[in-house]
Order: structure tokens, then sequence, then C-alpha cells
């Protein structure tokens, strides 16, 4: 059954938001939780963390930036078209419990997932703090809804155009070693982002959580596809995450897998490109 969609706009530059009409799938989903997109027959199936669920309309808002031949693809649809498949509630939601404060991290794209962690950590009590950063200033997303849920924002871009020039691991470093008392960590971006995040936290020993965007194909645990190590044991981040304990995951090795098929997706974008404008190569 194809999804239809109801709403597309661009964010920022490369940045796209698509509103999809999914009702079974918005009265399922949870903060943490991914779906699973095909575009038409021949696309590839890509896995999207989910950026807003409306249970009450029935839909699904997710975020992507355009990286190779399916985003690019998926950025040119409008409101009014539909892709074949969109499937999920995938993995396992984020635990939300009250535990006192709560320091929310969004990196990049990462910052749209964060969102609705963000939202369901302040409407269990708790105290939130959420970074948010990015290169610059025109790639910074969705900085009113993520202020709404926060009891405090901070900002920061590469470049020093918005907020504090520097990293997101700058601002969390300061809270860490402030007088607070912070619970939890959750951080959610580029994977050298998260490691950096990991290794900030580590030596104050506080519980960080991250979600990990490895290479998904059924996501149902079947193909293998995105298993990662942690704790020294082969996890399946659709079926086992997609958030792990940061202090226990090997980055290294996640980022070299996300590099596996990088030439066949340079060729696929390649090629798409070449079919889009008539190319004769």
């Amino acid at each position: 059954m194809p999804f239809k969609i109801l709403e597309k706009s661009q964010i920022v530059p490369t940045i796209h938001q698509i509103i999809i009409e999914a009702p079974k799938i918005a009265r399922k989903a949870r903060a943490g939780q991914f779906v699973i997109l095909r575009i038409d027959e021949s696309g590839e199936r890509i896995p999207l963390t989910i950026a807003d669920f409306d249970g009450e309309n029935g839909t699904i808002t997710i975020i992507f930036q355009e990286m190779g031949k399916t985003t690019k693809q998926l950025s040119k649809l409008q409101a009014g078209d539909s892709l074949l498949d969109f499937v999920g509630p995938l993995g396992n939601p984020s635990e939300i419990e009250q535990v006192g404060t709560v320091v929310c991290v969004g990196g990049g794209v990462g910052v749209a997932p964060i969102f609705p962690i963000a939202r369901a950590h302040k409407e269990a009590g708790n105290r939130v703090l959420t970074i948010i950063g990015s290169r610059n200033t025109d790639l910074l997303l969705w900085e009113d809804k993520v202020r709404d849920v926060s009891d405090e924002l901070y900002i920061t871009t590469d470049d020093g155009s918005k907020g504090h020039h520097g990293f997101v691991t700058d601002i969390l470093k300061q809270l860490l070693e402030g007088d607070e008392q912070i619970s939890l960590v959750i951080a959610i971006g580029p994977p050298i982002m998260m490691r950096t995040v990991a290794g900030v936290t580590h030596p104050f020993g506080v519980k960080t959580m991250v979600s990990l965007n490895s290479i998904m194909v059924d996501g149902t645990g079947m193909c293998g596809s995105c298993r990662v190590l942690v704790g020294g044991e082969t996890k399946f981040a659709c079926v086992d995450g997609p958030e792990f304990n940061a202090h226990e995951v090997d980055f290294t090795l996640l980022m070299n897998r996300l590099m596996m098929y990088r030439t066949e997706e340079q060729l696929a974008e390649e090629k798409y490109e070449c079919d889009r404008e008539g190319c004769q190569c």
C-alpha cells in the first residue's frame, strides 16, 4: 500500500522534512524508534529515525539530509507523491523514566530525532538540558521545537556563526564540570560526535546512550547487516537497539562498516544524476 506524502519542505540547504500519512505506525510510535522506507520497486531500503509522530492525526515526520542516490531521489518528491514501502515503528523505544537531569545532545540531522526523546523526558518530569550543534547557522534545524521541550537550550556552531564557537562536547563538558548532578546523557549525530560524547562523559561515570545508524536492510535482525559490537558482544542495531550504552560501543568498527559500500553508493549516485540529466555516459 503506498504511503502518501502530506507535506514536504526544505528546512535548511540539503536537509528536508517530510510528513507521511501512516496512521497505524503513528499510533504505535515511541521516541527513539525508526522506520525503513523504499521509494519504488527498484529502490533501496533506508532506515530513518522518527523525528516526530502524531497518533491523533496519523502522521509520521522524518528529517533527512541529501547524502546519496536515495536521499537525493527522496528530496525530489513533493506533497501528494507516495512511498512504496514505509515499515515501522522498528527498534526499541528510548527508556523514559524520571531520573533527574537529562542532557540531550543532537548534532547535525541528529537534532531531529533527539527532539521526541527530549520531549518524552520532559513529560516524564525530568529537567532537560539540550545541546544542539551544526557546522554553521544555515544548517541548524528545529531550534524552536527543541527549545519548547527543554529547560535550557545550548547552541553550538563549528564556525561560530551562532551560539558557542565550537562543538557540542565543549558545552557538555562544562555542564558535567558544573554543580548540577546529571543523571543521563543521550546523544544522536554523526558517529565521530557520538564517540567524542562517550569519551567526555566516561570519566564522570554518567550513563550515556547513543542511537546507532548502522547499515540496515530488513530491520528484523535476519540479514545481519546492522551488526555492531557493544561490550564485546555482537548486537543487531535494528532489534537490540538502536540505542546502546555509548561507553561499550566499538565506534571504530561502526565507522568502518559504514564505509563498506561507499564505492557502490557513489556509483549509484552518479548513475542517478546521469539518468536525471540525460547524459550519454
